[in-house]
C-alpha cells in the first residue's frame, strides 16, 4: 500500500491543540502519527486511495505544512535500520522480529515484523498496557484488541489464556500485518477492517477490551465499547497523558464504568476501568 505523508509545523503547541487536530485528520482518513523529539512538528500519514486533498486542506487551514507520496518499501527493512531491536516487558515478555537471533529468555515470546503498524512494544502506552496483560487474569475470556496495529495486545492476551480474541484497526496495512503477526507468534485472532461502528453490527461482547489509540477517538468511541463489554468487564484505554486522566475518567464515570487504576510510564497513562 502507498502512503502520503503530511508534515505538519506546529511550534508552541499544547497537548490539547495537538491532540484535537490528531482526531480530525484521523477522521479525515489519517491512520498513523508522529512527532519529532521536541513536539515541534506532527508526522500523518494516509493511504493514496483515499487520499483527498480538499478535506486535509480543510483541517489543516491556518498550519504551515507539506505533503509527499512515499514510495511503497520494505517496511520490515525499514523497521530494521531504524533500530527495531528486542524489548523485554517486566522480565516476561519478549517481543521481537523474525529476523532476530539474540533474543532474551521470556515466559512469553511474541514475534512481529511491524512494518508500517503501530505497537511495536517500545512506546509507552504499548509497554503499560502490555503490563497490565502481565498483571490481570485473561483465563477464558473474551478480549478485544481496538485499534490493534501490530496485534501485540491481542496476541499476549491469546497467550495468557483468553478463550476468544478479536483485533479491529481502521488500516487495510495494520489488518494484514496483524495476521502475519499472529501467524509467526503462533496464535489465533479474530482480525477486522474497520472502526468503533463494527462492534454494533459484529453482535459480540467481551470481558475485556484494549484501546490504545489517542484522547479523542477514546473520548468519541467509549460508550461504544462500553456498549459490548460485558458487566464487571474491564476496559483498558491508553494513548493519552497524565493531565488527560481526569477528563477521561469523568466521561467513564457518566457511562457507568469505575476507575480501578493506571501504570505510568513518564508522561504517558495505561488506564483500568471496570464495567458496573
Amino acid at each position: 500500500m502507498q502512503y502520503v505523508k503530511i508534515s505538519v509545523s506546529l511550534p508552541n503547541c499544547s497537548e490539547l491543540e495537538r491532540d484535537t487536530l490528531i482526531y480530525y485528520l484521523s477522521e479525515a482518513g489519517c491512520d498513523s502519527f508522529e512527532t519529532d523529539e521536541s513536539a515541534s512538528m506532527l508526522y500523518a500519514y494516509i493511504s493514496k486511495t483515499i487520499y483527498n486533498p480538499q478535506s486535509l486542506n480543510e483541517v489543516l487551514d491556518g498550519y504551515a505544512c507539506s505533503v509527499e507520496d512515499m514510495e511503497d518499501k520494505d517496511w520490515n527493512e525499514e523497521w530494521e535500520k531504524s533500530g527495531f531491536t528486542p524489548i523485554v516487558i517486566d522480565n516476561r515478555c519478549v517481543i521481537c522480529g523474525s529476523n532476530h537471533t539474540d533474543v532474551p529468555d521470556a515466559e512469553y515470546r511474541i514475534t512481529i515484523n511491524p512494518k508500517m503498524s503501530f505497537g511495536s512494544g517500545h512506546h509507552q502506552t504499548t509497554a503499560s498496557m502490555l503490563r497490565w496483560l502481565l498483571r490481570d487474569n485473561f483465563q477464558g475470556k473474551r478480549v478485544l484488541d481496538m485499534g490493534c496495529g501490530t496485534a501485540v495486545l491481542g496476541i499476549l492476551a491469546s497467550m495468557r489464556g483468553a478463550s476468544e480474541v478479536d483485533g479491529i484497526d481502521i488500516d487495510e496495512w495494520s489488518v494484514r500485518n496483524a495476521r502475519e503477526n499472529c501467524a509467526l507468534s503462533g496464535v489465533n485472532m479474530n482480525i477486522s477492517l474497520g472502526d468503533a461502528a463494527l462492534l454494533a453490527s459484529q453482535g459480540k461482547t467481551y470481558n475485556a477490551i484494549f484501546a490504545n489509540i489517542n484522547l479523542n477517538i477514546l473520548l468519541r468511541d467509549m460508550e461504544t465499547y462500553c456498549a459490548v463489554l460485558e458487566p464487571k468487564g474491564v476496559l483498558y484505554m491508553s494513548g493519552f497523558y497524565t493531565s488527560d486522566l481526569p477528563q477521561l475518567s469523568r466521561r467513564a464515570k457518566r457511562l457507568g464504568l469505575e476507575y480501578l487504576g493506571s501504570i505510568e510510564n513518564e508522561d504517558w497513562v495505561a488506564a483500568k476501568f471496570m464495567k458496573l
